[in-house]
């Protein structure tokens, strides 16, 4: 199915075709009018008199003779000349000047990006914005793979892996990375001393899973902390994907309720969602009135909220490690299939 850009193409081509068109016979008519025909170019150069071709040929000046400086003026300013002219450029503008850039990523090659914004929404959480060479580059992800990012940390270089929270078919020129700062987490504490201007090591794409729109008729999510983060792109994706169909169930788990990440974002996908998306929340410790689930992710919960195993589906975690393995076992018991140690993307329950 063409996209956005497909047929703003198709627009500007047939929009300058047909003023071409027009112009041309505006253009034609005036220099008619002069005794000027734009058949005879393909008489330059042949011989006046056939039976005498080394006597005389025709030229461009023949071609010129009823056309004066005045009558060239006269003619840049009709409306006509003018428009198609300026048509012309913004054409050859959007096609060569602002068409898509080359993805930015190399699997194979460490890149450098500068800080150009930190956004804190929690004491201990931030979103950073990195720049991409240009305003029109796109960072070059597939939906569902991550990065590498590496750090020199006390001599040793340091590497973690991270899904950015921005799409490249909305983002563009930059990317961001949602990060909570732990206090024994080597990267994570060097993100959160990096000011505006220092520069990161990337390295990607990176990851067995690639999301797209015919992947699965029902998506199942269970995620904590900032494993929302793969989610979150995957849901964000899917749900301005007109085209996509898929059902998706997340539930996401937290310590405290200002621990949620990305809260306002995932309501509002689910507000705009059509009914494919629904959340469930669940908080060790949650506030007076909470509506959500308490305590633990409960096997109970996952058998309610996720697409059961004989469906078109595929569960999709990630979290802390004691949380996955707490999950592992309550899919077994619900008779999923084992995650592998390392996940494949045919896999029907699949682990970040």
């Amino acid at each position: 199915m063409p996209n956005n850009n497909q047929y703003l193409f198709l627009l500007s081509f047939s929009l300058t075709f047909s003023f071409l068109v027009l112009a041309s016979f505006r253009v034609s008519a005036f220099l008619t009018a002069r005794e000027i025909h734009l058949r005879n170019f393909i008489l330059i150069g042949l011989p006046k008199d056939l039976q005498h071709p080394d006597m005389d040929v025709h030229s461009i000046q023949d071609f010129i003779k009823n056309f004066s400086q005045e009558d060239a003026i006269a003619l840049a300013q009709t409306p006509a000349f003018l428009a198609s002219a300026g048509l012309v450029a913004v054409t050859f503008y959007w096609l060569l000047l602002s068409g898509e850039r080359k993805p930015v990523l190399n699997s194979n090659e460490w890149k450098e990006f500068p800080l150009v914004l930190k956004t804190q929404t929690s004491p201990n959480t931030a979103i950073y914005r990195f720049a991409l060479p240009s305003s029109k580059d796109v960072l070059g992800l597939p939906v569902g793979q991550h990065i590498q990012i590496s750090a020199e940390i006390n001599g040793k270089d340091i590497m973690r892996s991270y899904t950015p929270t921005t799409l490249d078919q909305f983002d563009k020129g930059h990317f961001e990375l949602l990060i909570k700062t732990y206090e024994k987490g080597n990267i994570s504490r060097h993100f959160s001393l990096l000011k505006i201007g220092d520069r990161i090591r990337v390295k990607g794409p990176k990851g067995a899973f690639i999301y797209n729109n015919k992947l699965t008729g029902h998506l199942g999510m269970i995620a904590g902390g900032t494993g929302i983060t793969p989610m979150y792109q995957i849901i964000r994706s899917s749900i301005w994907d007109h085209s996509d169909a898929t059902t998706i169930n997340l539930i996401y788990a937290n310590v405290n309720e200002e621990d949620i990440l990305l809260r306002d974002e995932l309501e509002h996908l689910h507000h705009n969602s059509a009914g494919r998306f629904n959340i469930f929340y669940v908080l060790n410790n949650p506030p007076p009135g909470w509506k959500g689930g308490v305590g633990f992710v409960t096997k109970e919960q996952v058998a309610h909220y996720m697409p059961s195993q004989e469906k078109d589906c595929k569960i999709l975690m990630c979290g802390p490690p004691p949380m996955m393995t707490a999950m592992k076992k309550h899919l077994d018991e619900l008779k999923y299939p084992a995650p592998r140690t390392v996940s494949k993307l045919a896999d029907q329950v699949f682990l970040f």
